[in-house]
């Protein structure tokens, strides 16, 4: 039997009857899954794998090849360039005398020249806290400076969480370093300083959130995963261009993400919300009814879970929605706005309130389909031509809203994404992602929120990279440490604080850099 697939026979339009354009588009459907069964053999047998896809570039509007990305650029040369040092502090000022002048020369003033250092050493000091005894036989002894705390001095303390959170420099490494500096430190001391007496930065994070929370039109989440104890976690990330807030837990699911969003409480309500939530997810009427004859409020978990088992609610799909609805009630209780958008990757356990999808993950589903021939190679092409100019036009209409266009957008939307073509994977790509118009047009109704998710990735990419340096955490108080840091790092990148000086300025008990969530508050308050 030869090798070569038959070609399905050309038939005109005029003689295609509807059963005959059903069995078509039957057989390309069949060409495409054949051909992407036919990708995964050639792999498992160690032939040229499917090809790789990379990166879709309709935020930036660049879809060049990867030849022309690695091609340097030219820079266009700055006539009016400053001098790199003139905004140096100067610490130490050396003069050089010119040697073999010969006679009769004119001096000319100097030439300048600069030299940048760092002075790294030890700098022990011992304090001598004098002593007083009363005549009544009691001590009474000089007190320490405030910005000491342990027998390692506030700059010692913020070098080491310097090193450790921002530069990823590991225990082992580190301890190495500060030894061979001079430091006389032990292991277990190091961590100490690693991980103890660091409460203050957990209430500043936990300030982050309930304050980001408060102020903020939208936020963005996303998750990655977070080994801890050698058992799999997950890591959530919650933030957007004024804050990032990262928490680990043992498993991702809504009720999770409800739970996080809480900042910090722990009640569960059943209200007016909670019971639209539990209508809008289709709870049974039994168990709806059940709820409404004993709503309330319920300080913890423990009383939720005996509330719940009182009622005879014990079936796990209606404890689960239940309890996502108790959880929501207690979040527009204690404040959380029901107009706070949600922007994300369209994972399901932020799928609530105004949810928001990002539109570079949408049109992936589009991007990663690999054509069987150069027809549907033309139509895959032709319809990304229509997402990214669809998708600029978005991004136009964010910058000047109108009623008029927001129409047409809605227009456009249906007529790209309920179009049939002859690929018939990209059909049902598409008819998935129209499913999703509400979600994906959300900003025609909310100019202010972004069309991606990227700053979301962004803020992320970095925990895992942590994670692949130290792997997974060993204490829950190590675990807490991370989240705290990372946190607080982040958050100080996006205000401009830097997160050095940041970290000295607490440790030392100055506190001359606000706390975070005031200077969070003004971003907001500022006008965009």
């Amino acid at each position: 039997m030869s090798g070569k697939t038959p070609k399905l026979p050309k038939i005109d339009e005029s003689e295609r009857t509807p059963i005959v354009t059903e069995l078509i588009e039957i057989v390309q459907h069949q060409t495409e899954i054949i051909q992407v069964l036919r990708d995964e053999i050639a792999v498992l047998k160690g032939n040229k794998p499917k090809p790789k896809i990379k990166p879709s570039g309709m935020e930036t509007g660049d879809d060049t090849g990867d030849e022309d990305k690695k091609r340097p650029k030219k820079r266009p040369r700055n006539t009016s360039q400053r001098s790199k040092t003139a905004t140096l502090e100067i610490h130490e000022t050396k003069v050089i005398a010119a040697e073999n002048v010969p006679p009769g020369s004119t001096r000319k003033g100097y030439r300048y020249f600069t030299v940048q250092g760092l002075v790294i050493h030890t700098h022990n000091i011992e304090y001598k806290l004098e002593r007083w005894l009363t005549p009544e036989g009691k001590y009474v002894e000089a007190v320490l400076p405030t910005d000491v705390s342990c027998h390692f001095s506030a700059e010692t303390i913020s070098f080491i969480l310097y090193q450790y959170h921002q530069c990823h420099v590991t225990q082992p490494l580190l301890l190495e370093q500060l030894r061979e500096y001079g430091l006389d430190i032990s292991a277990g001391q190091l961590n100490r300083l690693l991980l103890e007496g660091h409460e203050c930065f957990d209430d500043e994070k936990a300030e982050i959130l309930s304050t980001g929370l408060e102020v903020s039109p939208y936020i963005q989440a996303d998750d990655t995963g977070a080994r801890h104890q050698g058992r799999t976690g997950v890591c959530t990330h919650i933030g957007n261009p004024w804050f990032a807030w990262f928490e680990s837990t043992e498993s991702k699911s809504r009720i999770n993400f409800l739970q996080l969003l809480q900042a910090g409480q722990h009640d569960y309500i059943l209200n007016e919300e909670a019971f639209d939530y539990l209508q809008a997810q289709k709870l049974p009427q039994e168990p709806l009814a059940k709820l409404r004859s004993g709503s309330g409020v319920f300080d913890d978990k423990a009383q939720w879970e005996a509330h719940l088992k009182q009622l005879g609610i014990d079936r796990a799909h209606h404890v689960r929605i239940a309890t996502e609805g108790a959880l929501i009630g207690s979040l527009v209780e204690h404040g959380l706005n029901p107009d706070l958008v949600i922007i994300s990757d369209d994972a399901g356990q932020f799928n609530i309130l105004l949810h928001g999808l990002c539109w570079v993950h949408a049109e992936r589903t589009i991007h990663k389909l690999i054509p069987s021939s150069d027809a549907q190679r033309d139509i895959l092409a032709q319809c990304r031509g229509q997402i990214w100019d669809f998708y600029a036009d978005l991004k136009a209409y964010r910058e000047s809203p109108s009623e008029k266009k927001k129409i047409e957008l809605s227009n456009r939307f249906d007529e790209i994404f309920t179009q049939k073509t002859d690929y018939i994977t990209l059909n049902l790509a598409l008819k998935r992602l129209h499913k999703n118009k509400r979600e994906l047009l959300l900003v025609l109704d909310r100019p202010e929120i972004p069309l991606h998710n990227n700053l979301s990735e962004s803020d992320i990419r970095e925990y895992a990279k942590r994670r692949k340096v130290s792997g997974s955490t060993r204490s829950d108080t190590g675990r807490k440490r991370r989240d705290t840091f990372i946190s607080l790092k982040k958050t100080c990148r996006k205000l401009g604080v830097s997160f050095k000086q940041y970290l000295y300025d607490r440790i030392a008990k100055i506190n001359a850099i606000p706390r975070l969530s005031e200077l969070i508050r003004q971003q907001a308050a500022e006008p965009t």
